[in-house]
């Protein structure tokens, strides 16, 4: 029986000419737009954040391009010793 109700499955999704979203009517809750803004805000927000708390440290604040440089370099660090680990 479960074999049965498998196979016809497997019949309906071949002969089906739409994608899955569209089978369960799917649509995202968010625009992709919306979500990139999203996540700008948030970097904006921990920087922010950060920087007020190192204003009460006495330590000096951080540009968003000096994270972006801080976090660039690691990247690249982590490739190297990636590369140092396949060779």
């Amino acid at each position: 029986m479960v074999l049965l109700l498998v196979g016809i499955l497997f019949v309906i999704e071949h002969f089906y000419s739409g994608n899955n979203a569209e089978l369960l009517d799917w649509q995202p809750t968010r625009s992709p737009e919306a979500e990139v803004q999203n996540e700008v805000d948030d970097v904006q927000q921990m920087l922010e954040a950060q920087n007020e708390m190192r204003r009460r440290r006495g330590a000096k604040e951080r540009s968003e391009q000096e994270l972006r440089d801080e976090v660039a370099a690691e990247e690249l660090e982590q490739l190297r010793q990636r590369r140092r680990r396949a060779t």
